[in-house]
């Protein structure tokens, strides 16, 4: 039988160019109502030797397509020719090619899969580590996500064993600091849980990546979602702070309950005034904004704090100087992935062609928010 190991259905943005190793089967929780990810499916921890078997067919192919550099004249390299020999010689082999694009990409990052790994006992963990390590020397980057539930229930000392065997970075999906919105959304922790595993996590010298959900709120609890939010990480002083706007996926309990009246979802420009109060309320020492996912209008908030703190605001402040017209052919621009930053609006074609579209709605009496809704909702 062809040689095969698992992946999970996700993993966060930036680590589009790490090897994905599943630890565990899905989300031990999945009860959250804005997730659709995982609903259907059963959460299992997968044993020991089959995650280190996986490792292995992975370090079989990685010693497969260094074989054929060398066989090439690339000396060992992964290149742009290696790359079109493996599929010449393989054709269409999905494990293979992950491989070949991991090693094309330098090979030094892995992402644990699936939603909450560190659930795993930690000395298992840190046996699936040192593994990992010992067959593929040259990682310098592994990551994971982790609940607050679980992170809140680990000691300092486990974290600081999984550091020693290599772990150096854990994404944790806040989404809210607001105990209401937690609780609204079941999202199964709580504000303080929340500090007491991010600090868990710190005190280990591990980065910390937090997740906030501008939106989570809707209308009725957006200020709070903002400044609670940024009082929890301000206990905390995470890495990195990652944006993810909340976009209400069809299917799910969130737009159900929308739908019955139980929340009111915000428009773009609500949700951009939210994010500036809650970025005029952190107060951090060298954490790292970032707004690295498509669903976020503004991809070019970005910043270290302190420092930055000031530029980031500037950014919303130009937003909202636009005229309504320019905010909308902005936002369609933005989700049609014709326009990445506000600057992008002086480039003259393509500001007409977005103009053009959204005068043809006008005059048709078209919604062109309604179609944008539909191209969000191909990103999920």
């Amino acid at each position: 039988m062809e040689n095969i190991f698992e992946q999970g259905p996700i993993r966060p943005p930036s680590e589009a160019a790490s090897l994905l190793v599943r630890l565990t089967r899905n989300c031990p929780w999945n009860k959250c109502a804005f997730c659709h990810t995982y609903k259907g499916t059963k959460f299992e921890l997968r044993k020991v030797e089959e995650i280190k078997a996986d490792i292995q067919v992975m370090k079989d192919y990685a010693d497969k397509i260094i074989e054929l550099s060398w066989k090439v004249g690339e000396g060992g390299a992964v290149n742009r020719n290696v790359l079109r020999e493996v599929y010449n010689l393989y054709g269409y082999n999905d494990f293979l090619q992950n491989i070949a694009a991991w090693l094309y990409f330098g090979g030094e990052n892995v992402f644990l899969q699936d939603a909450n790994s560190l659930i795993m006992k930690t000395n298992d963990l840190v046996e699936i580590l040192n593994y990992l390590k010992e067959k593929f020397p040259k990682i310098s980057r592994i990551t994971s996500y982790c609940r607050s539930h679980t992170a809140a229930r680990k000691t300092v000392d486990d974290f600081v064993k999984l550091k020693t065997a290599g772990l150096t970075r854990i994404h944790v999906g806040m989404e809210s600091g607001s105990d209401a919105v937690l609780q609204m959304v079941r999202k199964g922790t709580s504000a303080e849980e929340h500090i007491r595993a991010g600090i868990n996590i710190r005190q280990s010298g591990i980065e910390l990546s937090e997740y906030f959900m501008p939106g989570l709120g809707g209308r009725k609890l957006s200020k709070e979602n903002a400044v609670e939010s940024a009082k929890v990480l301000n206990a905390v002083n995470p890495d990195f702070i990652r944006l993810r706007t909340l976009h209400v996926v069809p299917g799910t309990e969130m737009e159900d309950l929308a739908k019955q009246g139980g929340f009111e979802t915000m428009t773009d420009d609500e949700i951009i005034k939210e994010i500036q109060l809650f970025i005029q309320n952190l107060e951090l020492d060298k954490t790292r904004l970032v707004s690295d996912h498509i669903l976020n209008l503004l991809e070019e908030l970005e910043g270290q704090f302190p420092q930055d703190k000031a530029k980031i605001l500037s950014i919303t402040d130009k937003y909202f100087a636009l005229t309504d017209k320019d905010r909308l052919i902005f936002r369609l621009g933005r989700r049609s992935g014709a326009l990445r930053r506000l600057d992008d609006l002086n480039e003259r074609d393509t500001y007409r062609r977005l103009k053009e579209v959204v005068d043809n709605y006008t005059a048709q009496g078209r919604d062109v928010d309604e179609d944008m809704v539909k191209i969000m909702n191909s990103y999920i």
